[in-house]
């Protein structure tokens, strides 16, 4: 049984993989090669060393630098993240040439236009791989590297601070500072989406609910299957004893929380928070080598 359930998860992996690397490759070729739009990350900086250092080819030089990182990412993830990675790796850019050979893209009048969506769909297939522990080399996996030493960055920030240095760099040795421009409107677009697939799925909110009597509010909440802690109070104007009720709960529930509370006691004071990460029993489990 745990053997089919491996096998189902693997199978599973490696179809969003495929997918996010359909959609990396659709962008690249429908929405920044077209309009010129300059892309970040170490394809970007293999091509200003080229500019540089004519004898260094772009595509051995994307490889040569991408071999520490892989090394460095089998120490801290093991042997899996290198096959998911080097499987990514060329199914996008079997992708990239396929399409770009098969397929005219006619570019997109508004280059502000194709920076939105180009930026969106890249990051947004991004954050798919990296949600089965995958990367496409490069920027995506230095940030995966670089999340264990900032774990108060998110995933997407610490992209967009690697590619917005490599575009620097292009923009020095090029001196296209409009097609820069546009670079770093995609990336910054990028990062949000990606951010957005990895961590939306952990938003919860947290709900703060101050009374004089938590009793009948607590056996409400819990009749509606929400958990819920009691600390006891004081007031800080009238010094009397309340009850604060701590409840985290999904996004979807917010209804449920409010109709809890109105039958218990219309009178009580709450404040409800957005929670951006929430882990423990009935939410995410806890991992340490989580994005």
């Amino acid at each position: 049984m745990r053997k089919r359930e491996t096998l189902s998860k693997t199978v599973r992996n490696l179809c969003v993989i495929t997918l996010g690397s359909l959609i990396y490759a659709f962008a690249f070729n429908w929405l920044f090669v077209p309009n010129h739009i300059v892309m970040g990350g170490f394809t970007g900086l293999a091509q200003t060393l080229h500019r540089l250092i004519p004898a260094l080819p772009v595509g051995a030089t994307v490889i040569v630098i991408n071999i520490p990182l892989f090394i460095m990412g089998i120490r801290r993830q093991g042997v899996r993240m290198l096959f998911s990675s080097v499987y990514a790796m060329a199914v996008s850019s079997l992708f990239i040439d396929i399409l770009a050979y098969t397929v005219h893209f006619h570019p997109i009048e508004d280059h502000l236009v194709a920076c939105i969506f180009g930026g969106g769909l890249v990051g947004a297939a991004m954050g798919m791989l990296l949600m089965v522990g995958a990367t496409t080399g490069g920027t995506e996996l230095a940030a995966r590297l670089l999340k264990y030493r900032f774990k108060h960055i998110s995933i997407g920030r610490l992209c967009l601070l690697i590619d917005v240095c490599v575009i620097v760099l292009y923009t020095v040795v090029y001196r296209h500072i409009n097609d820069a421009l546009y670079a770093g409107i995609a990336m910054y677009i990028s990062s949000l989406a990606m951010d957005a697939v990895v961590y939306g799925r952990n938003i919860s909110k947290v709900a703060c609910i101050i009374c004089t009597d938590g009793k009948a509010i607590k056996d409400s909440l819990i009749a509606y299957d929400l958990g819920v802690t009691n600390i006891r109070a004081f007031g800080g104007y009238s010094d009397e004893q309340r009850d604060i009720l701590i409840c985290a709960f999904k996004p979807t529930r917010v209804s449920e929380l409010k109709a809890a509370i109105a039958e218990a006691d219309q009178t009580a004071f709450v404040i409800i928070c957005n929670a951006e990460d929430i882990f423990g029993e009935g939410f995410a489990d806890f991992n340490i080598d989580s994005l």
